[in-house]
């Protein structure tokens, strides 16, 4: 154990272990298929039905990025101990998104799974999105592991709401670079990110949120004053938004 290790990482290293101990051992289904042609060889996914063998990064990448599992929860447990640490450690590099990791837990069904097995991927998604909030510079970017957060368990609230008691310069400033990444997409009434489902109640949520919580937290990091104003029009709608003096005369 890491003597310096903030009580944030301790919490994540704890969950890191938990998936170990809950997945290890765990395979994908013996009569599991893919294609050759696209996906990889008969060699590679054979190594998805012996336990514990570490992946290559690429054939790792091609396992949680497939959409056409036969029994997608099942390979996704076998993978699991080495993709959280993967994620962790900004590992994964999606092609479009962290969206796209999120919506693979989410093909995997993890909330139906046995208590202990969905309580520990709660816990680690907990453990990783507060950790990300209390450090500095985390190796994925706030607003990404919300993204995936949020597709993984079909939910924005307990993430914002955990970013919104966090009153402390780390998260403000993480805040202040989500609102910079989002404030396009919201001023045009989108999502930051392809949902899977309810994406329109989840720009509604996440605008009204914003517009709630980042005014104030923002000034506090001394944000330009164009990012304050684009936060502020992201709560008003039609001619009242376009037609303010400090509309930023986006295209879409």
């Amino acid at each position: 154990m890491n003597p310096d290790a903030t009580p944030a990482r301790l919490r994540l290293d704890r969950a890191l272990d938990g998936l170990d101990v809950t997945f290890r051992g765990m395979t994908a289904r013996s009569d599991e298929a893919q294609c050759d042609c696209h996906w990889g060889s008969e060699e590679e996914l054979a190594q998805l039905k012996v336990p514990d063998v570490v992946l290559d990064p690429d054939l790792l990448r091609r396992t949680w990025d497939a959409p056409d599992w036969n029994d997608h929860g099942a390979v996704l447990r076998r993978i699991l101990p080495q993709f959280a640490r993967a994620l962790v450690n900004g590992l994964v590099e999606p092609l479009f998104g962290m969206d796209e990791v999120g919506r693979s837990f989410n093909r995997g069904h993890w909330r139906q799974w046995p208590a202990h097995q969905s309580s520990a991927v709660w816990e680690f998604l907990r453990a990783w999105w507060a950790h990300t909030l209390a450090e500095s510079d985390p190796a994925v970017p706030a607003y990404e592991v919300l993204a995936l957060c949020a597709e993984a368990s079909a939910t924005l609230s307990p993430w914002l709401n955990t970013w919104a008691a966090l009153e402390d310069r780390v998260a403000d400033r993480h805040l202040t670079e989500a609102a910079a990444h989002w404030e396009y997409d919201l001023l045009g009434d989108q999502l930051p990110w392809d949902a899977w489902d309810d994406a329109e109640d989840l720009r509604t949520e996440l605008a009204a949120w914003l517009v709630r919580h980042a005014p104030a937290r923002l000034q506090a990091q001394d944000a330009p004053e164009e990012l304050l104003h684009r936060v502020r029009l992201i709560g008003l709608s039609g001619p009242a938004r376009w037609e303010d003096p400090h509309w930023p005369n986006h295209r879409y």
